[in-house]
């Protein structure tokens, strides 16, 4: 009996360890979810979307794993992201941290603000101004903004935020080191990003982790905690769930 016991605890360990190196091979080759905590995206990501990204979308390495293990420091069968991708990478400041920004710099591109507009090798991105009536958070507050629809060189299209009043209007020139990306958030004012050449600044290939693919989940942490489930009738962003990035 004892005997018997002990096989079927053996048994189930072994298929619990086969089932863990699925799920690590499944989050390190292929997809891995992740939880938006800040506004610094918005419009385009809030505050409790759930998104999924590719991890092969750009080549692998060791920041592709769980724990970032150190057993390389170069990337393998490397992909050129694309300017518009919404990137999510290992700040270079801890390389622990992930964040999520959008693509604005390729290595030796320039980057300048000049009058509350973006300079991308000298010429400004073409932007529309869809409204200038809207609210958008930022942490736990609500700013007054406009609202464009920005198109980067390769035709992408997104909306950026920026505040009526406090914008950034005019930076040095940022010039994108080889091997090297700059990446911005939507919600301009109110996000660390290449801007902050101390906290972020120029994010270097090996720490891209994945591209942000679809959104499969969405709670409104206003209304309620996600853990809340009695409440997800009010807090549920049902609009939201599985759309494409």
């Amino acid at each position: 009996m004892k005997k018997n016991f002990l096989f079927i605890l053996i048994d189930n360990f072994k298929t619990l360890i086969f089932a863990l190196l699925i799920a690590i091979l499944i989050r390190s080759l292929f997809m891995q979810p992740f939880y938006i905590p800040s506004s610094s995206m918005e419009p385009t990501l809030l505050v409790g979307d759930r998104i999924f990204a590719s991890k092969y979308s750009y080549g692998y390495s060791k920041h592709s794993f769980p724990f970032s293990p150190p057993f390389s420091n170069k990337r393998f069968f490397s992909k050129e992201p694309i300017r518009g991708d919404l990137v999510i990478f290992k700040t270079p400041a801890d390389n622990r941290t992930d964040y999520i920004k959008r693509l604005i710099g390729l290595p030796g591109d320039s980057i300048q603000f000049i009058n509350g507009e973006i300079f991308l090798n000298e010429e400004p991105i073409k932007r529309e101004r869809i409204t200038s009536t809207s609210e958008i958070r930022c942490g736990p507050t609500s700013l007054d903004i406009n609202l464009y629809l920005e198109t980067l060189p390769n035709g992408k299209s997104y909306k950026a935020a920026y505040i009526k009043k406090g914008t950034m209007l005019n930076s040095d020139k940022y010039v994108v080191p080889k091997n090297h990306y700059f990446l911005l958030g939507d919600n301009r004012d109110c996000s660390q990003d290449s801007r902050f050449l101390s906290s972020v600044g120029y994010v270097k290939n090996i720490n891209l982790v994945g591209k942000a693919k679809v959104i499969f989940f969405s709670n409104d942490t206003i209304k309620s905690s996600f853990l809340k489930f009695w409440n997800w009738g009010d807090s549920l962003r049902l609009n939201r769930t599985f759309k494409l990035l």
